[in-house]
């Protein structure tokens, strides 16, 4: 009985919720000006609020005119008074943490959680399961794998706890629902990420999942990995109720604690390991669709470069609907997904404010913006958000497009980062943070770098590092300069270092390329209508191009193997 009981007590929670979410998106418009109000009356005597003159800005316009829009840099003084233990800069509130990622700088990005916008975030978590169960009232009949990170990662100087939103909300879900968990928070809290994900599974197999919730698909391709090459060390582990590794943990936990909550949680199952044994044996191998025939549904991204991981998952996990988990960033939650295999959800109007530049003025140096009840259907825009967690007029350099409406709001879905952001797995890695990964590396080696490229491959989940340097390098060379690479961008790049350690993300490759490349293709761009005084040099293309690799002379990954 816990999954109805959890389903119950949602209801009797955030059912009134759910319904005001649903009044709100009839009325965008009034939605957003109750929001914008809202955040501004609390905030208004803030440093922040007095620099920008909050007490006298009562309307949307008002507000574009007192605020220009902006980017982490522009308010990391502001952040930076926090984080030295200066109360009322960006909110009134102070934060119950920092969230972290990375910047543009290399330097980490910190975004204030205060405790009432964290409770925002975890309301509308909380209604996008309601919208689930009404689809799929299953999903919380057997056991639910969560996978999170750790709430708390370090201290500021002022002792606020500086780590993962998805930890802190992981520890805030209702009693009654968290009690569905197939895993305890201690897993979260292991250092290693091969422990990690073993004890993701070995704690999850001893149950009958039948949701499983995580925004980035390859982590789930990873456990699906795990399962099926650990499967009799797996087994062993359950029938005999040991842990089957000897995990560490991070350096801010009790970890005497936290092992003591995995060997309770971690108990002798033989009945079960048998039972798993006899269905791999008939299905040829462990994976989670054998293990768990009743999964009902999985929560994760669908838009962007992560739709294409996720729709690799029917291999391991069978023929389970899946649900976008909506446009989350540590900035805030920008949609909500009421609809499965589809990368659009509703955005949230009753929550945070809204604009949007429009496609046509992104290059503009004054653009105009758009509110959320003018957006046109199938247009493509980038997101600007104001929240009760201390970012106004932030520009989120995230691409969205119209995917029609719910009653009268826009519905959407993330395409891409905007300008000069690659992804594979969620790293975001940033154009300052490649060119100082080659300016490192050729340092390094003296390649004599002239000019490069780094591309995304999403299906390969590494990127590729096209390379044009002075003079002709060895192969031991080019190791050098990829290695070299790697471990700077990791240096630079938080969220590139942890998916390099977990293995979501593989080592980047290095292709040699002729000399002239780079001159041939500038000369190429111009002739197809580019404009010369204007033109760029494309560091971060989305794909390769098929002259380009024609172009390829030698190419090398992070192991040494010769891939050409």
């Amino acid at each position: 009985m816990r999954g109805p009981l959890a389903h119950q007590l949602l209801k009797l929670r955030d059912g009134s919720r759910q319904a005001a979410f649903e009044r709100a998106t009839r009325e965008p418009a009034r939605a957003q000006s109750d929001a914008l109000g809202r955040i501004l009356r609390r905030n208004a005597q803030t440093a922040f609020g007095k620099d920008h003159g909050f007490g006298s800005v009562s309307t949307p316009k008002q507000f574009a005119s007192a605020v220009p829009v902006t980017e982490y840099e522009a308010i990391r003084p502001y952040v930076t008074r926090m984080l030295a233990g200066e109360s009322g800069v960006l909110t009134a509130e102070p934060p119950l943490m920092f969230d972290t990622t990375s910047g543009t700088t290399g330097e980490p990005k910190y975004v204030p959680v205060p405790a009432g916008w964290c409770d925002e975030m975890a309301s509308l978590t909380r209604i996008w399961m309601l919208y689930a169960l009404r689809d799929h009232p299953a999903a919380l009949a057997g056991r639910t794998l969560v996978v999170a990170s750790p709430a708390v990662e370090g201290y500021t100087a002022a002792g606020v706890p500086v780590g993962a939103l998805s930890g802190l909300t992981y520890q805030r879900i209702p009693w009654l629902v968290r009690r569905q968990y197939a895993i305890p928070y201690a897993v979260a809290l292991i250092d290693d990420p091969d422990q990690r994900y073993f004890m993701t599974m070995r704690a999850a197999l001893q149950h009958d999942v039948s949701a499983i919730g995580t925004p980035n698909a390859t982590t789930l391709l990873r456990l699906a990995e795990v399962t099926r090459t650990d499967a009799d060390r797996l087994l062993a582990a359950i029938e005999r109720g040991t842990l089957g590794v000897e995990p560490s943990f991070t350096a801010h936990c009790d970890a005497g604690a936290q092992l003591g909550v995995l060997r309770s949680w971690c108990v002798a199952a033989p009945e079960r390991a048998r039972a798993l044994a006899a269905a791999a044996d008939r299905n040829g191998a462990l994976t989670p669709a054998v293990a768990w025939p009743r999964l009902t549904l999985i929560g994760c991204w669908l838009g962007g470069s992560a739709g294409v991981h996720a729709r690799r998952l029917g291999d391991a996990f069978g023929d389970v609907p899946l649900r976008d988990l909506g446009l989350l960033a540590t900035e805030g939650r920008i949609t909500l997904p009421i609809e499965d295999a589809d990368p659009a959800g509703v955005l949230c109007v009753d929550t945070a404010y809204f604009e949007f530049v429009p496609e046509s003025d992104w290059d503009r140096t004054d653009p105009a913006l758009l509110t959320a009840d003018e957006l046109q259907d199938e247009e493509i825009y980038q997101v600007v958000i104001t929240g009760s967690n201390g970012l106004y007029r932030y520009n989120l350099r995230d691409v969205v497009q119209v995917r029609g409406f719910h009653n009268r709001t826009p519905r959407l879905a993330f395409l891409r980062k905007a300008g000069d952001f690659v992804s594979v797995t969620g790293e975001k890695v940033h154009l300052d943070q490649v060119q100082a990964a080659v300016r490192t590396a050729d340092a390094q080696t003296d390649a004599q770098v002239w000019q490069f490229q780094l591309i995304p491959d999403v299906t390969s989940l590494c990127h590729d590092l096209l390379l044009e340097p002075h003079r002709p390098l060895s192969t031991v060379l080019a190791r050098q300069f990829l290695a070299a690479f790697d471990e700077a961008l990791a240096q630079l790049n938080l969220e590139y270092s942890s998916k390099r350690r977990s293995g979501r993300l593989r080592g980047p490759r290095l292709f040699l390329m002729r000399a002239g490349w780079a001159d041939r293709r500038t000369r190429r761009d111009i002739a197809e209508g580019r404009r010369e005084p204007q033109y760029k040099w494309m560091v971060l293309p989305t794909a390769w191009d098929e002259v380009s690799r024609r172009e390829v002379e030698m190419a090398v990954d992070t192991a040494g193997s010769f891939l050409s």
